[in-house]
């Protein structure tokens, strides 16, 4: 398991608020005191995989906008006609909040595991639970986001619904797919948002090569 300091949290915090206050949005302030009510500031990104370590989760949010700023920057140099649909206010938007749905989710559990060497010793970690608000997963997010009285365009609340790509899609459902394919058509910013999502979690924050 990686790890991070109080400074790193409060760091990535400030951060991560700053650049929502940014965006002028509006009710963005409730946004983020939701946020800080349901512990996503302290929160994992995972349990055992990428960032899974108390400020995790915003420091991969922050990872994910890094990525897709990026991204934004090469694509409007091949195709500048893209500009007008990946502004950086909706990038903020949709990368720093696409993960919200995790907020509420982890707790601390205490489990017996064998160490290195065989014995079994008891270890904390974290698990999941999702009965407080069973909504799945990128459509959970669009929905805190509403009730915060963010009012996200199309785009954005396609981006963050769909940020996941075809892992989100259920076994066998052609009407999953098809609204799937159809936000991919309709802005580049849903695609901008799943890549930026994967290169954050699987290059960005490996432990090692």
């Amino acid at each position: 398991m990686s790890s991070t300091t109080t400074t790193d949290i409060a760091a990535n915090k400030d951060r991560f608020c700053n650049l929502l206050l940014a965006t002028g949005r509006e009710n963005i302030n409730y946004v983020i005191e939701d946020l800080e009510a349901l512990g996503f500031f302290e929160a994992p990104a995972s349990v055992r995989n990428h960032f899974n370590f108390p400020g995790g989760l915003v420091q991969h949010s922050l990872n994910v906008y890094d990525a897709a700023m990026t991204l934004r920057q090469s694509m409007c140099q091949m195709r500048p006609d893209m500009e007008k649909y990946l502004s950086d206010e909706s990038i903020a938007i949709a990368a720093l909040l696409h993960d919200v749905c995790k907020a509420d989710i982890y707790k601390r559990i205490r489990r017996k595991r064998k160490n290195e060497i065989g014995i079994w010793e008891e270890v904390e970690e974290y698990g999941v639970e999702y009965d407080r608000f069973p909504m799945g997963h990128g459509e959970k997010s669009v929905i805190m986001l509403l009730r915060s009285g963010l009012d996200l365009d199309d785009a954005e609340a396609l981006a963050i619904r769909w940020h996941m790509g075809p892992w989100e899609l259920a076994a066998q459902s052609i009407d999953q797919e098809r609204n799937y394919r159809a936000a991919q058509q309709f802005s580049p910013l849903v695609p901008l948002i799943h890549t930026a999502d994967t290169l954050a979690a699987q290059i960005l924050e490996r432990d090692t090569l």
